[in-house]
């Protein structure tokens, strides 16, 4: 008995250790719930077996659960129908899972896996990222719905730009059919405004990862944007127009399916949105970019593609006056500026690339992927203010309600900058994935060539009463 009792202790062990494993094993299934009308659905409550999250503003929920076991994923809300979903995941398994809830009729269906390693619905709606991408916002676009993700987060509505846990804007890798993509240089942290480089119109699927992304993807730490634009297969065509601009869609492809392109043209106008600010500007920013992805499939084992983007980026920005209130009813208090100058910025960015994917057999692919990229940036502003610290007239009844009456402080501004920037990078990079029963492993070589020439002048000059008067001339002790 004594010689079986260590048997018996390491096989608890093994027991104990192998139920842990098992209990550690989750996934998780996050997405977006709208309504009927493409709409954000909020509170809606997401539950399974006890445990539950809810959507937020934007319709956005994450929720981790078991994995290797069907689990009954049930979605209600106060004023919409009840849906329930099979749904059975792998370790680690992070799955977008997308839906529509309606007023007239509960829904209950089952994930399953289909051909394409792509998952869909039977009888419950479901749609595509790109749809959910095109949310109407202040920026509509792929960065309009990344914003609202756990982690990811911006300090302006109007831009593009967003930082992941706390890293820098510029730490965020963007793929497009396994080809990196680049943004201005001179542009500054978060105030990227306007166009994103990725078209919603082309888009099939997007993939967002902050952190823990694949070595493949580059030595960046904050997240990786994994877009692949679609493939057509017959003619189609979108048009979208709004106050702020519009865009237009055309793909086709050939009746041997041998060769597919889409394109797509965007412009943006966002003075409207920049009117309603404190600052009084002429300020119309306007951008305006082309892209397109062109497929030729000579073989079942060859096949090539071209993407390819013009994008040219205007802000004409000219300040008037601002005044900013601030202070108690009793004492009003208010800062009034009056501007002069302007500030011109232009950025004009080339990008193409070219891709071939050759099968050598049923295991092994390779592939070989040439871009190169060109940006002509230029900032050049000269603005000066006159700014005034003082009370303000509070008596309603007077003619001067609401202007400054006094003023406690005054001071100038100046800003000068006349920064240029010319910028061409060349990567060439070689692919190998093999297949190797159930397993897959990637290898690759990359060349990258950078040529950057810039020249920054840019000073800043601020005076005020309390600067300029002399100190003060003691009597000696």
């Amino acid at each position: 008995m004594k010689l079986l009792k260590p048997k018996i202790i390491q096989l608890s062990l093994l027991f104990f250790l192998f139920s842990l494993m098992s209990f550690a094993q989750t996934a998780r299934v996050k997405g977006i719930i709208l309504d009927e009308s493409n709409r954000p659905v909020e509170e809606v409550n997401v539950s399974f077996e006890g445990k539950s999250t809810k959507s937020n503003e934007n319709g956005y929920y994450e929720l981790t659960v078991p994995a290797n076991q069907k689990i009954q994923l049930v979605f209600t809300h106060i004023s919409l129908k009840k849906n329930t979903v099979s749904i059975q995941l792998k370790p680690n398994e992070d799955y977008e899972f997308n839906l529509v809830l309606n007023d007239r009729a509960e829904g209950l269906g089952e994930v399953i896996v289909i051909a394409n390693n792509k998952k869909r619905i039977q009888g419950v709606v479901t749609i595509e990222p790109a749809v959910i991408r095109r949310i109407p916002g202040a920026n509509a676009g792929v960065e309009n719905i990344l914003k609202s993700l756990p982690g990811v987060s911006s300090n302006n509505e109007l831009s593009t730009q967003y930082s992941v846990r706390g890293g820098n804007y510029d730490e965020n890798l963007v793929y497009v059919n396994e080809i990196e993509v680049y943004r201005p240089f001179l542009i500054r942290s978060g105030q990227q405004e306007g166009l994103s480089f990725t078209n919603s119109d082309l888009v099939q699927n997007i993939d967002f990862s902050a952190g823990g992304f694949q070595a493949k993807f580059g030595d960046k730490l904050s997240s990786v944007l994994d877009i692949t634009y679609r493939r057509p297969t017959k003619f189609g065509a979108s048009l979208d127009a709004s106050y702020l601009g519009g865009s237009v869609s055309v793909e086709a492809a050939s009746k041997n399916q041998k060769w597919s392109a889409i394109t797509g043209v965007r412009y943006r106008d966002n003075s409207l949105l920049v009117k309603s600010q404190e600052t009084q500007t002429n300020f119309r920013p306007t951008f305006v970019d082309v892209q397109t992805n062109v497929n030729f499939t000579p073989s079942t084992r060859w096949q090539f593609s071209f993407l390819g983007n013009i994008s040219q980026n205007k802000y004409n920005y000219q300040p008037l006056t601002r005044q900013t209130n601030f202070g108690t009813i009793s004492e009003p208090i208010a800062l009034l500026v009056f501007y002069q100058g302007q500030e011109k910025d232009r950025y004009d960015t080339y990008f193409g690339a070219l891709k071939s994917t050759f099968k050598v057999n049923d295991n092994f692919t390779l592939k070989l992927i040439g871009s190169a990229y060109q940006t002509l940036e230029q900032e050049y502003f000269d603005i000066f203010a006159e700014y005034a610290l003082g009370e303000v007239d509070g008596n309603i009844g007077s003619e001067s309600f609401g202007d400054v009456t006094y003023s406690r402080a005054i001071g100038t501004q100046l800003n000068h900058a006349r920064n240029d920037l010319d910028a061409f990078i060349v990567n060439t990079e070689v692919k190998g994935v093999h297949e190797i029963k159930k397993h897959q492993v990637e290898w690759g070589f990359k060349y990258t060539r950078e040529d950057i020439r810039d020249r920054i002048v840019e000073w800043e000059v601020i005076d005020s009463a309390g600067f300029s008067l002399n100190p003060p001339i003691l009597p000696p002790e």
